[in-house]
Order: structure tokens, then C-alpha cells, then sequence
């Protein structure tokens, strides 16, 4: 079933709002900063710039180039399925739409890089004790929020079908 069209539209500008707060804050931090060079913000947390050929953890990123268009691949695949997903969804799953959403808009805000850039901008650096995590940035946040929303969502949908089959035996 189709929802009607506000309301699934309101899933999708929620996407393009991911991908103008991942792209704008690329933007200003590539302005900013010099490729390296590192703002200590806090005490765990530092800007950085970076930029990542691969995938997540900078998966694949000395691969010579190919991967670009392997992952341009698959994140637009990605993006065609989720948003034939959305559409389809019932406006009562307002959670998975929104995990969709979230997830929708990270893979878009990369995908932007990835195709006009070759590769992503990540700025975000996170460190305790001299273990640093990858960088990241707001697209990469914004997929991770998905997924594990996707994971609450599944959950506890789960637990509303056990109620229901309990309730009709």
C-alpha cells in the first residue's frame, strides 16, 4: 500500500535534510581546515580532515580506484530500494520510516562525494587514550542511527507479532 503523498514526502525531506547538513558541514570543514590537519575539540574529540577512497573503515581504500564505482554502485542501488521501501510502508510504521529515512540520506550524502570526488570527506575523530576510532561524518552518523533504529524497530516489532499470535490462540 501507498501512503498518501504528504506523508510519505515527509520521510524523504528528512533524507535531503541529512544530505544538506553532511554536505554543508563538508563543505565548511574543507574550507576550514588543511587535508591532516587536526582541531582538538575535547578532550576525546578532534576535527580532522580526511579523506577515505573505500568504504566503511576505510575498507578497500588502496584498491586502486575501481572501488569508487563499486561502492557509486552500490549506494545507488541502495537508494533506489529504500526508497521504493518507504513507499510502500504504511504511515502506522512511522520508526522504520524513519530508520529508512536516516539511512537514506547518509548513503545519498556519500554517494555525492563519492561520485563527484572519488572519494568521502570524513572529519569527525573520535579518541581515548590514543586509540583513535575512523573518521566519520554527519552522513556515516546518520546511517549508523538508521541501522540501529532498524534493530529497535525489528525488535520490537517482533514482539508485537508474539502478542498478536498469542492473543489469537
Amino acid at each position: 500500500m501507498v501512503k498518501p503523498g504528504w506523508l510519505v514526502v515527509r520521510w524523504y525531506v528528512l533524507a535531503i535534510i541529512v544530505v544538506a547538513l553532511d554536505q554543508l558541514s563538508k563543505q565548511w570543514v574543507s574550507s576550514a581546515l588543511q587535508y591532516g590537519e587536526t582541531v582538538h575539540l575535547l578532550p576525546v574529540l578532534n576535527l580532522t580532515l580526511v579523506h577515505n577512497p573505500g568504504a566503511a573503515f576505510s575498507f578497500l581504500s588502496d584498491a586502486g580506484g575501481w572501488q569508487r564505482w563499486l561502492f557509486g554502485i552500490i549506494g545507488i542501488a541502495v537508494s533506489v530500494m529504500v526508497v521504493i521501501w518507504i513507499a510502500r510502508l504504511t504511515p502506522s510504521q512511522r520508526l522504520l520510516s524513519l530508520s529508512l529515512a536516516l539511512v537514506l540520506g547518509g548513503a545519498l550524502g556519500n554517494l555525492w562525494d563519492r561520485v563527484l570526488l572519488g572519494y568521502v570527506i570524513d572529519f569527525v575523530d573520535v579518541h581515548y587514550a590514543n586509540q583513535h576510532w575512523p573518521a566519520f561524518n554527519i552522513a556515516d552518523s546518520a546511517i549508523t542511527l538508521g541501522a540501529l533504529l532498524l534493530i529497535v524497530e525489528s525488535l520490537s516489532s517482533g514482539r508485537d507479532g508474539q502478542k498478536e499470535e498469542v492473543s489469537h490462540e
